[in-house]
Formats: C-alpha cells, structure tokens, sequence
C-alpha cells in the first residue's frame, strides 16, 4: 500500500469470471466515494461492464481506455465523471480488444498504463483498476500499476483451485515486473450462510489466508444485481439492502486497512 500523499492503487482481479468482481469494484469505488474520498475507476475489460454499471455509456463520443493505452489520449483527457457514483471513471468498450496487439509491438509494453496513470496519480485517494477475468497483457498493465490485489471469490471448491493461480500470478508479477505488489485481501462474495459448502469453504480460506481475508463479507442479494441495468451501483440503487450496506462496511473496512498500513510503514526505522 501507498505511505505517500498520491493515491492507493487497488487492482480488483481474478482469473475466474462470474464472481463479482466488477460489481465490487463499482460498488468499493462508490463506497469510497460516498466516505468523502476521490476516486479513479478504470475499466480494463473491453466488456465494459464498470462503464456502463457506473451510468456511463461505452459506445458515446470522446476518448477511452484504448486510446490513453496507446499514447493518443491522456488520463485527464479521456475520464467521464459517473454521476451516480460520485467518482471518475476511465471508461472501456469493444475497442480495447484492439490494444492487445497494439501494445505487442510497443517497448514497455506492460508499463503503459502504469506511465499514464503518474499524470492523475495525485489527483485521487484511490485508483481501481477492473481487470478482465484473464491473464492477458491487459491484466498485467493492471499488476504493474497497482500497489495491491483485492480478490473477490465466491465460496465454492473449483473458486480455490482458481485462487491458488491468481495468488501465483501476484507473485511472479512481483518477482518481475512490480516489486510494490501485493496481495491486499479476499473478498468473500455471493455468500450464502444456508449452504454448508460454502461456510466449509470460508473457514478453509480463513485457515490459510488468516489476517489477508476481510472481514466484511457480501451476500448474495438480487438488488446488486439488478443496480447495473439501471447504470447504477448497488449502494446507489438501493441504500437500504443487505448486499449495498455490505460494500458500505466493505469500503470502511479498507480505508482502515490502509490506514494502518500506513503507520505500519512510517514507524519502520530509517536506513
């Protein structure tokens, strides 16, 4: 995590799709929003799920994430303000597909978004980076921006096998490209407290993950899913549900994290 004054660079990743990953990083970066703190989320899925579950309309006029990749467009230039969420977005379509053979050819190829995000780096508290649910070169500018990976996991077995590659992932991007990497937490989402495999699963990670698994932990609720139909997130759309006051918990949960890793670090004695 950042001990400076410049924003925590979060990314929001896992290998496997369908488990909530980019309804956390919409719902996290509104959290975050509404507890008074500036943010930054950046679709990096060409799906542009984040885009357009944040109000915003993928296909609309204007620069996206594809453009700032490839040096045509700044940071500052191509973000849209979501105005249902309170926070900024870099917005993503089918385009950036595009960018993974384009930054093939490029020297730093894995850099480019980690160089364009230094010109808004000050401008925020906190940078979300939704990353697609591969290991393409576009999840790995993500790694090679950020300061940490929050995993979001549903509770169930082939989840584990998944999260073992992803945490291996984390590592050999911190052994080679981004020594300031590392694994923020785990996210325990879509749970459901009546199944018995998924309570068995939960203890497990608890077991193994120990201080690494928040605490706050997101059920499974029909409103978070219906918010991005509506271009809104779940804390938006519905303040008062189990799944939005979770990610309202989730939000506070990190700030503190962050908070004491923080001091953690400038206690540090000085070489």
């Amino acid at each position: 995590m950042n001990a400076n004054n410049s924003a925590n660079i979060f990314c929001i990743a896992n290998q496997k799709g369908g488990v909530g990953k980019t309804t956390t990083a919409i719902n996290l970066a509104a959290a975050l929003a509404a507890l008074r703190k500036r943010v930054l989320l950046i679709d990096l899925d060409p799906q542009g799920n984040a885009t357009m579950g944040s109000g915003v309309d993928k296909n609309g006029a204007g620069e996206h994430l594809y453009q700032v990749l490839i040096g045509d467009a700044t940071i500052a230039q191509a973000r849209v303000k979501s105005e249902s969420g309170g926070y900024d977005v870099l917005p993503a379509n089918r385009e950036l597909s595009g960018a993974e053979i384009d930054l093939i050819q490029m020297e730093s190829r894995e850099q480019q978004l980690k160089n364009a995000i230094q010109h808004v780096v000050n401008d925020y508290d906190f940078i979300l980076i939704d990353c697609p649910p591969t290991l393409s070169l576009l999840t790995l500018n993500g790694l090679a921006s950020a300061h940490g990976v929050i995993i979001p996991m549903q509770c169930e077995y082939f989840a584990l096998e998944g999260l073992s590659d992803l945490v291996n992932t984390i590592k050999r991007v911190y052994n080679n490209i981004n020594p300031e990497l590392q694994l923020i937490g785990l996210l325990r989402v879509m749970f459901d407290t009546r199944v018995t495999l998924q309570q068995q699963v939960s203890s497990q990670i608890e077991t193994h993950f120990g201080e690494k698994v928040f605490k706050t932990v997101i059920p499974r609720n029909v409103r978070l899913a219906e918010a991005p139909s509506h271009g809104l997130p779940g804390v938006i759309y519905d303040r008062n549900s189990r799944g939005a006051k979770a990610y309202v918990e989730f939000g506070d949960e990190l700030l503190k994290r962050v908070k004491k890793e923080a001091l953690r670090q400038q206690a540090r004695p000085r070489i």
